[in-house]
């Protein structure tokens, strides 16, 4: 019987030493895990502002301040931990508590350095995923559109592209809450009946007609 030329034969197939061999981890990031699991474990959280100087304190002979200055920023600039500040999550304590948003710009330039480091593979939904995560962060900034917009315009063509989408996002959503509230206040129903009538959870609906809203983003 012939052998089908399209199988991949021992030979051919990339042999295992050729392979991109994992890098290897600093061993104070190993110390860091082994002391605070829940703050360096299999979960990335943002770090509280200050806490290379509680580490150092707590720690003078496990974790010297030039050797953790290393880790800590091989840390913070991994695409993990990027992703933790992207997401809009609070810093936390080495306990592992929140104990204060993490600033508007911060969640501003992490995001679009995710975008960045993943528009070179898939640029398309990478932009996507930028755009919805820009709109989230402006939600949450607390700020107006027009403040968000002079705060964080960018003389990139690009990224002032993906700003601007991402305002016309909240622009959208503004409107459709809006709407919602104006055909809420003239059905006379409850929150319960609205939201069936319109085929909406009733969370959602209580969110979105203003009972558990934010900043005004108009």
């Amino acid at each position: 019987m012939t052998q089908d030329s399209t199988v991949t034969s021992p030979a051919t197939r990339r042999p295992a030493a050729a392979r991109k061999a994992p890098r290897p981890v600093h061993p104070l990031l190993q110390k860091l895990f082994e002391l605070y699991p829940r703050l360096f474990g299999a979960r990335f959280l943002p770090l509280k502002i200050g806490v290379f100087e509680e580490l150092v304190a707590a720690h003078p002979e496990t974790l010297p301040a030039d050797e953790l200055k290393v880790a800590i920023g091989l840390h913070t600039r991994s695409t993990r931990y990027i992703e933790a500040v992207a997401s809009g999550l609070p810093r936390h304590d080495l306990q592992a508590r929140p104990v204060e948003p993490v600033a508007p710009e911060h969640v501003h330039h992490a995001i679009l350095e995710l975008y960045k480091r993943r528009s070179g593979k898939a640029p398309e939904p990478a932009r996507q995923q930028a755009v919805q995560q820009l709109a989230a962060a402006i939600e949450a900034s607390g700020l107006s559109r027009e403040a968000y917009r002079e705060r964080f315009t960018s003389p990139d063509d690009n990224l002032h592209a993906l700003l601007e989408e991402a305002l016309s996002v909240v622009a959208q959503k503004n409107a459709r809450r809006e709407a919602l509230q104006n055909a809420f206040q003239a059905s006379g129903k409850t929150v319960a009946e609205f939201a069936e009538m319109y085929g909406l959870d009733p969370r959602e609906a209580k969110r979105l007609l203003g009972q558990d809203a934010g900043p005004s983003l108009a």
